[in-house]
């Protein structure tokens, strides 16, 4: 049994970040489009220097990520809010460069205070082209019932006098084959109105870091598109390719709990307040040196294959628990587990639930030095209930 001295941490790595944001921007000077950096997916200002040498600009859902976009990575944002509010909007407006309505009637109602406040601000509708291959409701922002954007059938014939860009998202993690398809769509709905604009934003979801993404698909699709409408200026905003497969989250086993035959390593850290989306999504994340197994399957475990485990978190909640994975080893307290691929969204949707402590966040830079960027305490938890 070891001695948990070690702490849980986030590790981020520069030398992995920079092979994506190295991708991202030969992407855009090949297909002359701009891509910037969605806070959603990743907020960790402590390391914008290092996206500056890559990128120009970000994008904001919040008054609290513009001024983030605003004041540390030293740009204005292009900026979207499904609801935007009459004690922020000036705000907002301030700190952007470009702003996306939801609605018409937000942005007959806004216009003016928008106006007065930031004269230069380029101006943009939402629009929803009723087409999405996201399975997950959750997550499909163009499902039945949506409440972001406009349909083709909600759109006057002319525009509203300083509406220049549109804006879409319809893709989670997805490929450019995806992308080809929905453009087509945006297409087909929305062609009548292409003509009258300056920019449009086609969101995110473009996982062009991931090992099997068809980059080359992905320029020839955008340079096609820049063909038949050369007036627009072309944006896209992923979030998760940045930061995709650039850290791992290291945790600790605490215990070991068995129920009804079932082993349970208990953790020092908490899926539903450090990995939400494996529980949101749900999604199975690769824990190092072992191997994700179907639960269901349970009965036919064999036991001369290794060793079988539930992964629990340490929160009271009773469903904080993922499983179940085969390992080589009998797990002992104190060996750490190592959950890959957990920088992007993981470091932005945590929470204080039960006032687990939260892991470390950590920078390990190209020369290999380890620098601890935030350590969570009580006074962080506290703070929230001020």
């Amino acid at each position: 049994m070891k001695e948990l001295k070690s702490r849980p941490v986030y590790i981020f790595e520069e030398k992995l970040l920079r092979r994506n944001l190295k991708l991202i921007r030969e992407v855009a000077d090949r297909a002359d489009v701009e891509i910037i950096l969605a806070f959603k997916a990743f907020a960790l200002w402590k390391t914008f220097p290092v996206f500056k040498d890559y990128i120009s600009s970000t994008t904001a859902s919040s008054l609290s990520e513009a001024r983030l976009a605003f004041e540390e990575f030293g740009a204005p944002a292009h900026t979207y809010s499904p609801a935007y509010t009459d004690w922020e909007i000036e705000d907002i407006a301030r700190c952007s460069s470009h702003l996306t309505f939801n609605s018409l009637s937000q942005y007959a109602r806004y216009i003016n205070k928008v106006r007065k406040t930031n004269p230069s601000v380029s101006c943009g509708l939402r629009i929803n082209p009723e087409y999405s291959e996201i399975e997950t409701l959750l997550y499909n922002p163009c499902a039945p019932g949506t409440r972001f954007g406009v349909c083709s059938q909600g759109m006057p014939e002319s525009l509203p006098d300083g509406i220049e860009g549109f804006h879409c998202h319809c893709h989670c993690e997805s490929g450019a084959d995806v992308f080809e398809r929905t453009l087509s769509h945006i297409e087909e709905k929305f062609s009548k109105w292409l003509p009258m604009l300056r920019w449009i934003n086609f969101g995110g979801g473009h996982l062009m870091t991931r090992k099997d993404y068809d980059v080359e698909l992905l320029v020839n699709v955008l340079n096609g598109f820049h063909q038949r409408y050369p007036n627009l200026k072309v944006i896209l905003e992923p979030g998760s390719a940045f930061a995709w497969q650039t850290g791992s989250l290291v945790s600790h086993v605490v215990d070991i709990a068995e129920d009804h035959n079932i082993k349970t390593a208990i953790l020092d850290v908490s899926f539903t307040c450090h990995m939400p989306d494996c529980l949101e999504m749900p999604y199975f994340p690769d824990v190092r040196g072992s191997v994700h197994v179907n639960e269901g399957d349970r009965e036919t475990f064999d036991s001369r294959l290794g060793y079988y485990y539930r992964l629990g978190g340490n929160s009271c909640l009773s469903g904080d628990y993922m499983g179940c994975w085969r390992f080589d080893h009998e797990l002992e307290v104190g060996e750490e587990i190592i959950f890959e691929d957990m920088i992007h969204y993981t470091t932005v949707k945590t929470n204080m639930f039960n006032g687990i402590t939260h892991p470390d966040i950590a920078f390990l830079s190209e020369a290999g030095d380890m620098k601890i960027l935030r350590r969570f305490t009580y006074e962080d938890y506290k703070s929230r209930m001020d």
